[in-house]
């Protein structure tokens, strides 16, 4: 068999693209196939910046687009990150010529995903992003690939590394938000804008990607129904332990016979279920299948040596003609993604209210969820100092999302009560 070598160009020297180098260099025939993988051209922001990896051999390009459109390159490697710019043009310009792309750009594939695919399809040529979900931890693969003989119900789990280990921290040590925010951006688990991790943005990508694989319909980032972890409160951090659960940011998608639902919430978690068992910076993630049942994935979400990894599991795939259409289903053939109404769909709530220490509150606030057709679970009732007021803790039963937020706006106006409930969603066991 005649061994090939491929000429790849990477857009991207970060923690990400130094750490593909550097597996590159150490093992350019690590493909099942026998080619080699030989990185012969780069571009970044700054030629000059100081790496851990030496560039100096290889042609230097200060535009992606050009690299992507080099003759000199056979597959291109994108680590620029962003939806727009200068990732998704580089993209479609390798794209255009016929040339296999790699990337790990979660927000490029999610909000562009379709129309990337279509591109792709139409050159017959891969587009790969496992990198672009779970880092080294191959979500991706699992749904395009092991599961392509089941039908999928759901898949929910922890998909940001910062937030996990933000809640986390925060419940190991009694510090709020803030604080353990600044230490993580100390660490370098989160950057100076944590927006788009904190936000929930990031996971809310992931999930879009995710649910595309999942059910063959195109990415519709649009859709997600996303909230994140910066108003979560320590005191509801240390309620929902006493109640048996912990609070993770979980990114689930499902399908019903009404379309299908992309949310990023808070979430309470049993304290004995897996995903509450996955601290600091790990993501884990579920998926439940017809036939398979449930699977349970555990491991790193981001960092050079897995995201690398990934990368490079997908160039192997490139070499070895292992690429399947983008999204399980061809361009053409992804449904359209429909929408659940977030007011129809129905899970257990765990609602806080802060009430003044006065007879009559209690009732008063159960009355209200009984005429909104609210059933109650669960009640906690515990003075905390310093609290600002009495915490009553209410964990619903299954109830539809409109019932809930119309108890919700209804509380409020209460006399005893003191400020807008706090709402968080409660799995599932």
């Amino acid at each position: 068999m005649t061994q090939k070598t491929w000429r790849v160009g990477v857009a991207g020297l970060g923690t990400v693209g130094g750490g593909l180098l550097q597996f590159l260099a150490q093992r350019p025939d690590f493909a099942p196939a026998g080619d080699r993988a030989e990185v012969v051209a780069v571009s970044a922001r700054s030629k000059s910046r100081p790496r851990t990896v030496d560039i100096s051999g290889l042609e230097w390009f200060d535009d992606p687009v050009a690299l992507a459109s080099s003759p000199n390159v056979d597959l291109f490697v994108e680590l620029v990150g962003g939806s727009d710019g200068p990732a998704k043009a580089a993209v479609e310009a390798a794209l255009k010529l016929g040339k296999p792309v790699v990337t790990a750009n979660k927000a490029l594939i999610a909000e562009h995903g379709a129309e990337l695919a279509a591109l792709a399809e139409a050159n017959d040529v891969p587009l790969l992003f496992e990198a672009a979900v779970m880092g080294g931890t191959p979500a991706v693969k699992m749904l395009r690939e092991a599961m392509v003989g089941d039908d999928v119900v759901s898949v929910a789990g922890i998909l940001n590394g910062t937030c996990n280990y933000i809640l986390s921290e925060m419940e190991k040590t009694g510090r709020d938000f803030g604080d353990v925010l600044r230490e993580a951006q100390a660490l370098g688990y989160a950057e100076a804008d944590p927006t788009m991790d904190v936000g929930g943005f990031d996971a809310g990508h992931k999930i879009t990607i995710l649910a595309a694989l999942a059910f063959g319909c195109a990415p519709n980032y649009e859709a997600a129904e996303i909230e994140g972890i910066s108003e979560v409160e320590l005191l509801d951090i240390k309620l929902a332990k006493d109640l048996g659960y912990r609070i993770k940011l979980i990114a689930g998608t499902s399908k019903t016979d009404d379309g299908v639902a992309v949310k990023v919430h808070p979430t309470l978690i049993p304290l004995e279920h897996p995903l509450a068992q996955a601290g600091g910076a790990l993501n884990a993630l579920f998926i439940e299948g017809t036939r398979i049942g449930r699977i349970f994935i555990q491991g790193p979400g981001a960092g050079a040596g897995p995201t690398a990894a990934a990368v490079a599991a997908d160039i192997a795939d490139v070499m070895t003609k292992a690429a399947r259409p983008v999204f399980q289903a061809p361009a053409g053939a992804l449904k359209p993604f429909v929408v659940v109404d977030p007011a129809r769909s129905v899970g257990k709530a765990y609602l806080r209210v802060m009430v003044r220490d006065v007879p009559g509150a209690i009732a008063a606030i159960s009355e209200t969820l009984a005429e909104c057709g609210v059933s109650i679970d669960a009640f906690l009732q515990k003075p905390v100092e310093g609290a600002g007021g009495v915490p009553i803790v209410l964990v619903t039963h299954a109830t539809p999302e409109s019932k809930l937020l119309d108890a919700i706006s209804r509380i409020e106006k209460l006399q005893a009560v003191l400020e807008r409930p706090r709402l968080l969603r409660v799995a599932r066991n």
